[in-house]
């Protein structure tokens, strides 16, 4: 039987990029099917109790940038802790990836995702930019309209359904992995999730 995961997360998250990778090749090895799930988690977080970036202790904030540095050396993944463009919307990314992951399918989302993740971390570029998205997008090999579907009520209705779904799972933050009913919040417990997805 075929395990899903649901994966919750928000183009913007410096988290998610670091376990991105990590995460698709062991859904792909377990034969997991991934259910992309970008979310607005500025409506997550009244709920859940969350506080955005900028309004959480100065200790966190200087916490979170150590740690961040600290994986991407463990990890050999590059990232630039203080990027040019961040805090950043993450919208217009979290609805052109569905689009992508509607017309597209799952593998062309999560190629999508990684190149949205690696633009804000690595190469600094604005992904609230629609230039920037246009650009990412046929860097992946995507028709030119996913741009203008990404802005379609369906896109958009489904961006707010992923939303709901998550707050209904009580996801609290990104990234968050969801296997039939059990949350995995944070790319440092990718060998809890691939555990769940091996387990028989």
């Amino acid at each position: 039987m075929t395990r899903n995961v649901d994966y919750y997360f928000t183009p913007q998250s410096p988290w998610t990029y670091l376990g991105h990778a990590r995460f698709a090749a062991l859904a792909k090895a377990a034969g997991a099917a991934v259910r992309v799930r970008p979310i607005d988690l500025g409506a997550v977080y009244p709920v859940s109790g969350g506080l955005p970036l900028g309004k959480r202790a100065p200790q966190r904030q200087a916490y979170r940038l150590a740690d961040l540095a600290r994986f991407s050396r463990h990890l050999d993944i590059p990232l630039n802790p203080t990027p040019k463009f961040f805090p950043v919307a993450g919208d217009d990314a979290a609805k052109l990836i569905i689009a992508v992951d509607l017309h597209d399918g799952c593998e062309a989302a999560m190629k999508l995702c990684g190149a949205v993740f690696a633009s804000v971390w690595v190469q600094e570029r604005n992904i609230a930019d629609p230039k920037v998205l246009d650009a990412l997008a046929a860097e992946c090999g995507l028709a030119a309209k996913r741009i203008e579907q990404s802005q379609s009520q369906t896109v958009q209705e489904r961006y707010e359904d992923y939303t709901q779904q998550a707050i209904d799972a009580k996801v609290f933050g990104a990234p968050s992995y969801v296997i039939d009913g059990e949350i995995f919040w944070g790319q440092d417990r990718l060998d809890f999730v691939a555990r769940a997805l091996n387990a028989h």
